[in-house]
């Protein structure tokens, strides 16, 4: 960590405005104040404030803060001084993903506990899985417009009806809510057989076949996920839990 001076004493400049309080800026204090730092706290008031000060110090952005005369820069540099590493891109990628399938197994092992007075059982994978598409289908259903348009870019049935991509959501987050009661299974097993066993081969096709570089939209339109592992996982789970679905009604 770099040595400090003595005043422990920092200076911040943030925009701070009627209508907007920069959230980086409210982060750098913040982050200054936990490394015991008296900060002199300048709000950036106007729009022309905010310009004139980028011009002075030749900034394009702010917050901006200034230790023992040297300006250290924005929130990020700020981190970078206090030697908090800098956040693994590929980390962040996948974040919503292991933390949408993380609280999908909270859920099903507490439908476990409550259900059967156990943390685990056959029913509870059945039931992280159901959960995992009906998670995973509401991702899709915050704006079924921006991953059908995504979707079009690899799934092979959406490609040659484009209405598929419309649809997919619904049968997805339908059937997954239909396993979770335990109904319906004629109903929702064969759905989920369907639409999975497409994107399974779609995504092989596309990712390991065609070799293509393409973003997944199994978390929704706005997903920055690689095509790959975890689109085909989502499709393998859904396989899977259909064919055992239909295999107990057998």
């Amino acid at each position: 960590m770099p040595k400090e001076s003595a005043s422990k004493t920092a200076i911040l400049y943030r925009m701070v405005m009627t209508d907007h309080m920069c959230p980086h800026g409210l982060k750098a204090k913040a982050l200054l104040e936990r490394n015991g730092f008296v900060v002199q706290d300048n709000h950036l008031t106007t729009r022309d404030d905010i310009d004139a000060f980028k011009a002075e110090h030749s900034v394009k952005s702010t917050p901006q803060t200034f230790i023992d005369g040297k300006r250290i820069g924005g929130f990020d540099d700020l981190s970078a001084h206090f030697g908090k590493p800098v956040a693994d891109a590929t980390a962040l990628t996948y974040k919503p993903v292991i933390a949408l399938f993380s609280v999908a197994a909270l859920l099903a092992v507490t439908l476990t506990w409550v259900a059967l007075g156990t943390v685990f059982a056959v029913r509870t994978v059945e039931w992280f899985i159901a959960i995992s598409m009906v998670l995973l289908g509401l991702q899709k259903l915050q704006d079924v417009e921006k991953f059908a348009t995504m979707f079009l870019n690899y799934d092979l049935l959406a490609q040659r009806w484009v209405r598929y991509g419309y649809v997919y959501p619904f049968v997805e987050t339908g059937a997954g809510l239909l396993m979770v009661a335990g109904v319906l299974t004629w109903l929702s097993a064969p759905a989920a057989l369907f639409v999975a066993t497409i994107g399974a081969i779609s995504v092989f096709k596309a990712v390991y076949i065609d070799k293509r570089e393409l973003k997944c939209a199994c978390v929704g339109g706005d997903s920055s996920v690689p095509l790959g592992f975890v689109s085909l996982t989502e499709n393998l789970m859904m396989i899977g839990m259909a064919l055992w679905m239909l295999a107990k009604l057998a």
